[in-house]
């Protein structure tokens, strides 16, 4: 729908960030639900949502109009394999960065627990999706001169910044206001991952190789989660994991510097003048 580079990469960040309304709204809700009810209440309205809203988009006008169109590799030989170097790095750092998020939901949970604050669940994710809601609004609106795969690297170490205080072992009101700053660098690491992975990938690939960056965070996401979870009683153990993650996932970005830019482009540097008056006519 967008094909302006500059508009495509704002709109990642947008809905990248914008999806942080739905993780605002949804655990405050489907605490809340689980408190007045029971989580089979909140399991069931989550499932009904669910099918709603994948009912709008399969009904939306521009899904219904939009047609497959054949690339040039298809029609004269095969497409490009999704095997660059660049690629396969980029899918295993956002690994680290799903593992972070999926650390994060366990922490929430044991941190609520211990302070016997069921609701703080559901405040602490809606915080961390708040973040990434005011971060894709100010990343989206602005234009940027440093290329993407530096963004990525710095939205990275930022990422990994964000989760340091939670090693402290915060208070409640406190570990809620830090927990936005991860959440608004993710939604930049994520829009800039959308764009590299469209740089690097082979024409016809596109979508599949978009499908391998969501498994590749949700990868992350499920270990993260499992292994927290073993984890959640040792609890300086269960607040640096998240940290553990980003670092994961920075130190692969720094590995893969070079492989990250596209074929042909040439970083800026310092480069040597011609000497004048070498070759001099008589």
């Amino acid at each position: 729908m967008l094909p302006d580079a500059r508009l495509r990469h704002a709109a990642l960040a947008l809905d990248t960030g914008t999806q942080g309304l739905l993780y605002i709204v949804g655990p405050l809700l489907v605490a809340a639900l689980a408190s007045a009810y029971n989580p089979s209440v909140a399991l069931t309205v989550t499932a009904v949502l669910g099918l709603a809203g994948t009912t709008v988009v399969v009904l939306a006008p521009p899904s219904r109009r939009w047609r497959s169109t054949p690339s040039v590799g298809t029609l004269h030989g095969p497409v490009g394999r999704l095997t660059s170097p660049g690629l396969l790095l980029l899918f295993v750092s956002l690994t680290g960065i799903g593992f972070a998020i999926g650390a994060m939901s366990v922490w929430s949970i044991a941190i609520a627990e211990d302070h016997e604050q069921d609701m703080l669940l559901g405040i602490i994710s809606a915080a961390f999706s708040t973040g990434s809601l005011l971060g894709g609004l100010v990343y989206g609106r602005r234009t940027w001169s440093r290329t993407t795969a530096d963004r990525l690297i710095i939205a990275s170490a930022a990422f990994l910044a964000g989760w340091l205080p939670l090693v402290t072992l915060p208070a409640p009101f406190a570990a809620t206001t830090a927990i936005a700053v991860p959440g608004a660098f993710l939604t930049v690491v994520v829009a800039c991952a959308y764009v590299t992975t469209d740089a690097l990938t082979p024409a016809g690939r596109t979508s599949e190789a978009y499908a391998w960056l969501i498994l590749s965070i949700g990868v992350g996401q499920s270990a993260g989660t499992a292994l927290a979870g073993r984890l959640a009683e040792q609890s300086l153990t269960s607040a640096v994991l998240p940290a553990a993650g980003a670092a994961f996932a920075l130190a692969v970005l720094l590995a893969a510097r070079r492989q990250l830019r596209p074929a042909g482009h040439r970083p800026r540097g310092r480069h040597r003048r011609p000497l004048r008056g070498r070759h001099k006519t008589p």
